[in-house]
């Protein structure tokens, strides 16, 4: 039998970790609190990234990269910037080894001490706009579209692979505007952008929403988020967009000549994503088999496994394979033959069901003369018989049917999960069970805070969709009025 996973509704955790790395997606590294992202964790991140790069272009945004080392000194511009990461920066403070005088080793030398600390890239702002007040003189250098993918370190204690790691993979898009109205509409046409993507590649529905003062990214003027359900009830932020108004054009004193030839001041956003994706994508759609793929991201669309006991039967189907093969292939879709000889076909089954390849396809002697092939999808485990002379053709339909199952699957989970709460009784119960519930607030930090405190729940975010309707009603905890309801729930 292939590798086995812990019963989710045993030891949830265990049974994400177990899929993570017994898929072979992920591993930790040497260096506590790292990962090293596997061959096929990689292929589907590179999907990922290849998706949403093309997303970004279409929206004529352009690709740049920018140093992983940041002066301290710039951090120091932006008060409440340095406040949000302080506690999370590696910092650079020599250059150089040498032997330790008493041969035990290397140790740093002392005489390279830098002039100026370094800090290990968090996130961009501050180097970039540094950079940004060279490009920028006039109204018409603007507006600036700008993406990097790069890799950042937020050094964390307590870490699990993909979802909080202290260094991760990600794309951060920086871009400068001549007026405050174009750079909230890139904020939240950038949010869009990433709903979009969740919904139609990773099949993964999510909540377009506002976040709190208490909860905005660090120096922005306000931060929009899209938020997940994963299968235990805990909500993941799996994208950001924020508007950061004037405050870092400011701190690096980036003006521009309007047309009527007055200095103003830029005004800026900036938006990420990570592969804390990959995380998400385990967490929403995968079972007790496995991982379970969106077509669009797997590695391997469809995989093909012969059925055979002799070897003038091994060859003939492989031959046969071989043609389908290519017949898939030039439909569109990725096609593996696992022709390996030392594995059983049960054995070969379970570990592509636990990688999560979409459709499995067997052939053997019986299929053979047929004219047939046997096919089971990863998403349902039905199995059917399908005709070799209509398999590609059926297949491209397929993929189709199980993305849109996919996201049919995730959205009635997360929907049979969310709750209307209206008392704090009520809500201290549900929030035990998970899930997401739709409370009023009414709008004051101290609430949300006492919330938290008590509960361990945060304010997801201030839905902007028709997730909920605007209604008037009382805050469950202080009874003050409130006019929208928010979502509560505990998260990643």
């Amino acid at each position: 039998m292939a590798k086995e996973v812990t019963n989710k509704e045993d030891n949830y955790s265990k049974w994400y970790n177990d899929l993570v790395v017994k898929a072979d997606l992920a591993e930790n590294s040497a260096v506590r609190g790292c990962m090293v992202i596997k061959p096929y964790g990689y292929a589907i991140w590179e999907k990922m990234k290849a998706d949403l790069d093309r997303r970004f272009k279409e929206t004529g945004h352009q690709n740049a990269y920018f140093p992983l080392f940041i002066p301290k000194s710039f951090f120091s511009r932006e008060a409440e910037h340095v406040a949000g990461f302080a506690k999370e920066c590696a910092v650079v403070t020599h250059h150089r080894l040498m032997n330790d005088p008493d041969g035990s080793g290397v140790v740093v030398d002392p005489s390279a001490k830098l002039e100026e600390e370094l800090i290990v890239r968090p996130t961009s702002e501050t180097i970039i706009w540094s950079t940004y007040r060279n490009w920028i003189k006039s109204w018409r250098d603007l507006p600036i579209l700008i993406n990097q993918w790069a890799n950042v370190v937020r050094w964390e204690m307590r870490t699990r692979l993909f979802l909080r790691t202290s260094e991760f993979l990600w794309q951060e898009g920086h871009t400068a505007h001549a007026t405050s109205a174009e750079a909230v509409a890139e904020a939240e046409r950038m949010i869009q952008v990433y709903a979009d993507f969740a919904r139609d590649v990773l099949c993964m529905p999510v909540v377009v929403g506002r976040k709190t003062a208490s909860e905005r990214f660090a120096g922005a003027l306000d931060t929009y988020c899209i938020e997940a359900m994963m299968q235990d009830g805990k909500a993941l932020q799996a994208g950001t967009s924020h508007f950061l108004g004037q405050n870092f054009a400011k701190s690096f004193d980036v003006q521009y000549t309007d047309k009527e030839g007055k200095q103003q001041y830029v005004w800026a956003t900036s938006w990420g994503t990570s592969t804390r994706l990959m995380g998400a994508l385990v967490m929403v759609h995968s079972d007790g088999r496995g991982l379970v793929l969106p077509p669009a991201l797997a590695p391997i669309q469809v995989v093909m496994v012969p059925i055979y006991k002799s070897d003038a039967e091994r060859s003939s189907i492989l031959e046969r394979m071989g043609l389908l093969k290519k017949e898939i292939e030039t439909a569109g879709l990725s096609v593996k033959i696992d022709d390996r000889d030392n594995l059983r076909p049960g054995f070969k089954f379970a570990e592509w069901e636990l990688k999560g390849v979409p459709v499995r396809l067997a052939v053997g002697p019986r299929d053979l003369a047929s004219g047939e092939v046997e096919m089971v999808r990863r998403d349902t485990m039905d199995k059917v018989q399908v005709p070799q002379n209509a398999l590609a053709l059926r297949l491209v339909e397929l993929m189709e049917e199980i993305r849109k199952n996919m996201y049919a699957k995730a959205l009635s989970f997360r929907d049979s999960h969310t709750y209307r709460v209206d008392s704090w009784d009520e809500f201290r119960k549900k929030i035990e069970e998970g899930g997401f519930l739709l409370c009023h607030w009414d709008g004051t930090p101290e609430t949300e805070a006492r919330i938290q405190e008590l509960t361990k729940a945060t304010i997801r975010c201030i839905p902007l969709d028709s997730f909920v309707e605007k209604e008037d009603g009382v805050d469950m905890l202080t009874g003050k009025p409130s006019h929208q309801r928010v979502i509560f729930a505990r998260a990643y």
